[in-house]
């Protein structure tokens, strides 16, 4: 159902106005937390973008209004080169729209599960490129809480964008959460125990997300119940392989550490790791870097999952049906 049209006075994240019009919707990009995002092309400036619907019905029935406010403020913050660029927000009579830079090569999860264990030349790009986006959040007391690979989008040269700020939280200096939420394959020991937690935790995920890309597959089996999980956590040592290079291992393991104030949580200890001996911290550099791989969009995007486009403001269902452009 809409919100009233007084509750939107209470929304300037998202101002009410009708965007159909300048914008051709070409497809399906990806499946969120309460809605498809579509690929858009702006006919202003004929650039392409992802759009986040988010249907009000879901978002009053789930009781995160608050959630999608704080993921646009959030959003409008940050500005950097390895962070997906936020590009705007607005609201329709049933729907919540969050539209961000597009990216046509994917996820790194997609890319993962065609290629596997990745190089180690390219992992350490990787991990200085993730490392430089989640210092840049704490710098500015912006937790994540969702870091994994399907949250990490590829550019046309394979470098990575963090996208999706819809669980992040900002702690001031000293606070810490208490919400059990992110995706539990990914979460650290004091998340999924209830907290106390801060930043720390995202640096744990990156551990889990790097562990995987060096070895193939991740240190532990996924469970549903974030309490099973932390049983099967708490009993893990997280050995990594002989196979993985010594200087690497150390990394993951120092980050893959279960006390959060002993883990590698801080960002000028961890550009300083010997895994990252004579490499630059310098993002124009870094992406600078050829990588082993050239990603190729029909194997890195979602199917497509036309049924998700019914019933909303416009007919995005007709829309989808143009062919889209290679």
């Amino acid at each position: 159902w809409p919100l009233p049209r007084s509750t939107s006075l209470f929304l300037p994240e998202f101002p009410v106005r009708s965007r159909e019009t300048l914008f051709q919707v070409l497809g399906f990009a990806a499946k969120g937390s309460f809605g498809p995002i579509l690929k858009v092309h702006d006919r202003r400036n004929e650039k392409f973008y992802a759009v986040k619907i988010l249907p009000k019905s879901v978002i009053l029935q789930q009781a995160a209004l608050k959630q999608c406010k704080e993921e646009v403020i959030t959003q409008k913050r940050i500005n950097h080169p390895f962070i997906l660029r936020f590009g705007d927000s607005w609201q329709t009579l049933h729907h919540l729209f969050i539209m961000c830079d597009y990216c046509r090569s994917g996820d790194l999860y997609m890319l993962w599960s065609v290629i596997g264990r990745f190089e180690e030349r390219t992992i350490r790009v990787f991990a200085a490129e993730l490392g430089l986006a989640l210092g840049f959040l704490h710098d500015y007391g912006i937790v994540h809480r969702d870091v994994k690979m399907e949250n990490v989008l590829l550019d046309e040269r394979g470098h990575l964008k963090l996208t999706d700020f819809g669980l992040s939280r900002h702690l001031q200096r000293g606070e810490r959460a208490y919400t059990i939420c992110g995706t539990v394959h990914y979460m650290a020991p004091e998340v999924l125990s209830g907290g106390p937690y801060n930043h720390s935790a995202d640096w744990w995920s990156l551990g889990i997300l790097l562990f995987a890309l060096a070895v193939g597959e991740f240190p532990v089996a996924s469970e549903r119940d974030h309490s099973v999980m932390l049983e099967v956590v708490s009993e893990a040592n997280f050995e990594v392989p002989h196979s993985v290079e010594r200087s690497l291992s150390l990394l993951l393991s120092e980050l893959l550490c279960k006390s959060p104030t002993r883990r590698l949580h801080l960002f000028y200890q961890y550009k300083k790791h010997p895994v990252f001996h004579g490499m630059t911290f310098d993002p124009e550099l870094l992406q600078k870097h050829q990588l082993c791989f050239i990603p190729d969009a029909s194997k890195t995007q979602r199917p497509q999952e036309q049924d998700l486009f019914k019933n909303f403001d416009w007919n995005l269902a007709g829309a989808l049906a143009r062919p889209c452009p290679p």
